[in-house]
């Protein structure tokens, strides 16, 4: 356990001998228990048909989560890892029943057994699927759905207006921006992570691929779109990122099967003339054609999984000279933006699990101390203030936060420089300093002596507000820490000796 998880359970474990006597109390704290030892809780979410159980789906590389208007799309789902696949109902009544273990057609089929999901409080999935190692994924239902009661599950869910939300980190996956979109961002953002901090919640620009009427360069027109976004209007306060991606295609190439490769194959071999005419539409693609393959049902198939834009994508990528399903894989789970999301989710937010999961513990320990004062409670309070104030991963993320949310006096280039150095393009000292993983280490120590010269100019300037100076103090502080893991000290390589041996010369 890190050490900011190992002093946030210290403080939990306080919590519980203060509040022992207090069952509600205890449960609350219980909880939180839990979920400093799990792995970071990420949840899906979005407005109805954005794509939300499709990008699951991708992100674990198996299709188990459902994507038809069942049921089960109207509950709260949770996909852990497991040694063995098991499915759990949490009931409304307190009470559990397992679902069996079923795959049709390589899709997983959760039947709620004739239930409805108002009697189910939660589905849990065990899967043993290594990309659940060290995440707990969480499809919520639709927002902005006819039943008011389906969009009040997901509000319930991820910000509830007395306590912290479930998840520690959210995708939101949107088409364009919508005034719903903003207003669930917006409540996100202020129950889960403070007032005016957006330090836990990426957009994803969802179904990129349609963006283009399915064309070829449709994720070029989807990324300047994101790109705009991501530098103006609301969103940029809202969400730490905008990132454009074709759901379908992700989840369809992660799961490519051999006879889909022949498939695309064949498309690829056609007469150039023939295969162009074909793709021009579906309708078209459907359409039978006396000697060609792949034969109508494949085609329809292919559509069903790939959707027009992947099936123009595939046969493309088989001509650019895929020749293993293997390969063409690899090149279509890139072409989707998929890779993007999945490196943002490991620089951005499993990088800061022990912080993310900090924010959320300390606040319901502070909301716990101040509804139900007992004796001792106030040196609690004094413990939590203690491991805000040391704990310098928060302090980064509020001041992430309010780089993007308000004017802290800095111009462009420092704006900018700011951001990254504390971390809002990464975590690791490469991606914070600004430079190539294979970068010298004269180079880094130049970049270290110059960026510490910088800022420690900025804080001590009589010119700077109180504001821009802690900024300023907070940013130094992380390049020191980005230096001290290169093994650079102020600029310079290694360290001296605090003793030179005595047969060494002087």
């Amino acid at each position: 356990m890190p050490d900011g998880l190992r002093e946030l359970s210290a403080l939990v474990d306080d919590a519980r001998d203060l509040y022992r006597d207090d069952a509600d109390a205890l449960a609350r704290l219980d909880d939180w228990d839990r979920r400093i030892h799990e792995p970071l809780r990420l949840a899906v979410a979005g407005m109805v048909k954005a794509g939300k159980s499709t990008l699951l789906n991708a992100l674990i590389g198996e299709r188990i989560a459902p994507t038809d208007a069942g049921e089960c799309t109207r509950t709260i789902t949770w996909y852990r890892y497991g040694a063995t696949a098991r499915i759990t109902l949490h009931l409304a009544d307190g009470t559990e029943a397992p679902l069996p273990v079923r795959r049709v057609d390589g899709q997983l089929v959760l039947d709620l057994e004739g239930r409805t999901a108002d009697d189910v409080l939660r589905i849990d999935v065990e899967w043993p699927s290594e990309s659940l190692r060290s995440l707990i994924l969480i499809d919520t239902p639709g927002i902005g759905s006819l039943s008011e009661a389906v969009s009040a599950r997901s509000f319930r869910f991820l910000t509830p207006e007395d306590s912290a939300s479930e998840a520690d980190a959210i995708l939101y996956l949107l088409r364009h921006v919508h005034s719903t979109d903003v207003g669930f961002l917006e409540a996100f953002r202020d129950s889960a992570a403070g007032s005016s901090h957006a330090v836990n919640a990426v957009a994803l620009l969802s179904r990129a691929d349609e963006i283009g009427s399915g064309r070829i360069d449709s994720l070029l027109s989807a990324a300047q779109i994101a790109g705009r976004y991501r530098r103006d209007g609301e969103l940029r306060t809202l969400a730490l990122d905008c990132i454009p991606v074709a759901g379908l295609l992700a989840e369809a190439a992660r799961t490519l099967r051999e006879s889909e490769f022949g498939a695309f194959q064949d498309l690829a071999g056609l007469d150039r003339e023939i295969r162009d005419r074909m793709l021009i539409s579906v309708d078209r693609f459907v359409r039978p054609i006396e000697g060609v393959t792949p034969e109508v049902d494949t085609r329809v198939a292919l559509l069903d999984r790939f959707g027009l834009f992947g099936v123009r994508l595939g046969a493309a990528l088989v001509r650019g000279g895929a020749t293993s399903s293997s390969e063409l894989r690899d090149r279509m789970v890139q072409q989707s933006g998929l890779v993007d999301v999945q490196r943002f989710i490991a620089d951005q937010f499993r990088s800061r699990t022990a912080t993310l999961k900090a924010r959320g513990a300390l606040q319901a320990i502070e909301t716990l101390v101040r509804e139900r004062p007992v004796e001792g409670s106030q040196e609690l309070h004094a413990a939590i203030e203690r491991l805000r104030a040391g704990d310098h991963d928060l302090r980064e993320l509020e001041v992430l936060a309010a780089l993007r949310s308000a004017d802290l006096g800095l111009d462009a280039e420092d704006h900018a420089d700011a951001e990254r150095l504390i971390g809002g393009e990464g975590t690791t000292p490469s991606a914070r300093l600004g430079l190539a993983v294979s970068a010298s280490d004269r180079a880094v120590a130049s970049r270290v002596r110059d960026v510490l010269a910088h800022w420690h100019a900025r804080a001590e300037s009589p010119s700077s507000d109180r504001s821009a100076a802690d900024l300023a103090r907070v940013v130094i502080r992380s390049v020191e820490g980005a230096a001290s893991e290169l093994g650079v000290a102020d600029g310079r390589l290694g360290s001296a000796p605090d003793v030179v041996p005595a047969s060494a010369p002087a």
